[in-house]
């Protein structure tokens, strides 16, 4: 039976710690064999810690969420050390410190909070086309409360003089070898495919799925699932959702080669916490939040608001999901190395895509929206999306000129009809013109 962590039982635990609060929790459902034996694997650990762990990470996700409320301006960042046992949270007011322990947390005190050290890093992300081009990416790092700038061998006194000429003297420079570019070549496995192009979906929404921004711009016809990009962006960003034809089921579910594992939200999980990757050319595979918010530069431009990780990718990994037990992160959008040697991958936190294009994530314990029966599965789910909301519904006789909302925006009828499921207006725009 799930047990619910309250704010008052953190408090009362947190003398003894996170990691006696967290024995309150349990691990998600989705933290199945399958993720915990992927866990154990790349983080050189046992299914055992991995089910142990996935339980102080949900933990803390949720902490972060009510201590970034609760803070406010003085919140400085969040991360959980390396086998994620203790759970630190920044404040730039010593005398806040007491809220953060009340909820389990540990608190340390620091000079910048997270809003100044993202200000920063805009600066930088603003002159990122003066960027000295031995210099492969930037970020904030909590943990040391500064801007990291990346560079490579020679390119360290170059990189420093553009951060200090931008206004950004809270940077540390930190050697790389990261030569990064969009993981968009094609090799096998479960894909989508657009053109001579293939790449990896990364989540259902409502009506379609989310993916990298680079794998196609708006109008771009994909194929397995038919649909059409409805909204890219690349560089700058690298988002993008394909608007799927009738007839395509989205499922709350991420393909862990083999087998699938639901999702069943978008809580963001904070720095230190493990995170699995899933793509069509190496599957499941595994790392920690290394950073947030960190910008790269690719041949094609610069890309921000990223999330750095230690897990590996290939090309052809592109678009792909990365998950925190059953809360989806993100998409994948490049970096450097591969799944041999290891390397540093960067992806795309699905929120912001969620947010700026009004899409709803499909998650677990929901009714489909879509009459199509789904091919037969043992490993199929009884669940599918979440109830778009808004004005438009099934089995309504609509007029000619009718106007209704559905998903955040506004149609109107182009002519009568009486509604089906599986005729929402995104998905038959013989019917519905979107305003």
């Amino acid at each position: 039976m799930n047990r619910k962590i309250t704010a008052a039982a953190l408090a009362a635990l947190s003398v003894a710690g996170f990691t006696t609060a967290v024995a309150l929790s349990t691990p998600s459902a989705a933290a199945d064999t399958s993720m915990e034996a992927a866990l154990a694997r790349d983080l050189h650990i046992t299914p055992e810690q991995a089910r142990q762990r996935l339980g102080r990470e949900k933990v803390a996700a949720q902490t972060e969420a009510a201590l970034r409320a609760k803070l406010g301006a003085s919140f400085g960042g969040a991360w959980l050390n390396g086998d994620a046992t203790r759970f630190t949270v920044a404040v730039t007011d010593r005398t806040k410190a007491e809220q953060v322990r009340a909820l389990g947390a540990v608190p340390e005190t620091v000079a910048r909070s997270e809003a100044q050290l993202s200000a920063l890093k805009d600066r930088l992300d603003t002159a990122a086309k003066s960027a000295p081009e031995g210099v492969p990416g930037w970020y904030v790092d909590v943990t040391t409360n500064s801007v990291v700038v990346l560079a490579k061998d020679g390119s360290q006194d170059a990189a420093k003089s553009w951060a200090s000429a931008n206004g950004v003297d809270a940077v540390r420079v930190e050697a790389s070898t990261e030569s990064p570019k969009p993981l968009i070549d094609i090799i096998g496995g479960n894909a989508y495919t657009f053109g001579s192009g293939r790449c990896s979906i990364g989540f259902a929404v409502e009506g379609g799925f989310v993916t990298a921004g680079h794998c196609g711009r708006t109008g771009t016809v994909t194929s397995n699932p038919s649909g059409t990009v409805a909204g890219s962006s690349f560089p700058g960003n690298d988002y993008a959702w394909v608007r799927t034809a009738a007839g395509n089921t989205p499922r709350p579910l991420v393909n862990r080669y083999p087998g699938t594992v639901p999702v069943a939200g978008s809580t963001e999980a904070p720095v230190g916490a493990s995170v699995c990757r899933s793509g069509s050319t190496t599957g499941w595979r595994c790392g920690t939040i290394q950073q947030k918010n960190a910008s790269v530069t690719y041949p094609e431009g610069t890309i921000t608001g990223l999330i750095r990780t230690n897990a590996c990718a290939e090309p052809g990994d592109s678009g792909g999901s990365w998950l925190t037990g059953d809360q989806a992160q993100g998409v994948t959008s490049g970096g450097s190395g591969n799944c041999t040697s290891g390397g540093t991958i960067y992806f795309q936190p699905v929120n912001e895509i969620l947010s700026v294009y009004g899409l709803r994530l499909t998650v677990s314990g929901t009714p489909p929206t879509s009459t199509t029966t789904p091919p037969t599965s043992t490993t199929s789910p009884t669940t599918t999306t979440v109830p778009p909301g808004g004005t438009w519904a099934p089995y309504v006789a609509y007029a000619a000129g009718t106007q209704v909302t559905y998903g955040g925006a506004s149609y109107r009828c182009w002519q009568g009809h009486t509604s089906q499921p599986g005729w929402e207006p995104p998905n038959v725009p013989a019917l519905w013109q979107r305003l």
